[in-house]
């Protein structure tokens, strides 16, 4: 089973939801590390650990970006990170698979289920294998005590509770150790 590390310049962990109902709000985590277990030829075996530094959390707009990071959200000091450990996976066909893990935000840890597609693997210009994958997952926020909010006064709240997930990953194969 090859080892395959992720490579941030082209790769992101980004996030959307629903603001005052009407609108969608998207952001990124920027910092994130972790290792990936996997074999195209046995998919059923892969696995993967990740880490994301909740304290890097960007939607583009200061003042919401700290407010996320506060107790009122994430609580960034106390929770520095969000880690998901896969448990399983299932192929659905030769390029898409359901893989579940345990996410854990805000010490709160649940069972999630995220749609994988494996976009290739190829060799690079930089004498190293690459593969590439996009996953997405919808979460429910409250489900990991993120639960501050504030009512609107036509109806409805203003943050939205579920949470899509969208990964673009690149990942590089971690190299063999050469023989002694």
């Amino acid at each position: 089973m090859a080892q395959w590390t992720f490579d941030l310049a082209h790769s992101s962990v980004d996030f959307v939801v629903r603001h005052m109902m009407v609108t969608n709000v998207r952001g990124s985590f920027g910092q994130f590390d972790g290792t990936l277990n996997f074999d195209p030829q046995h998919p059923e075996k892969t696995s993967v650990d990740v880490k994301i530094d909740a304290s890097t959390i960007n939607t583009g707009v200061a003042d919401r970006d700290n407010h996320l990071k506060s107790p009122d959200f994430f609580d960034a000091a106390h929770h520095p990170y969000l880690t998901f450990s896969s448990t399983g996976v299932k192929a659905v066909d030769d390029n898409n698979a359901k893989l579940t893990g345990d996410l854990t935000i805000h010490g709160v840890t649940k069972s999630v289920t995220l749609d994988v597609e494996f976009l290739g693997q190829t060799a690079s210009p930089y004498g190293d294998v690459r593969a590439g994958f996009e996953a997405t997952a919808k979460i429910n926020r409250e489900d990991f005590g993120l639960t501050w909010n504030q009512a609107l006064e036509t109806g409805g709240v203003l943050v939205g509770k579920d949470v899509k997930i969208q990964l673009a990953l690149e990942v590089i194969q971690v190299a063999e150790p050469a023989a002694v």
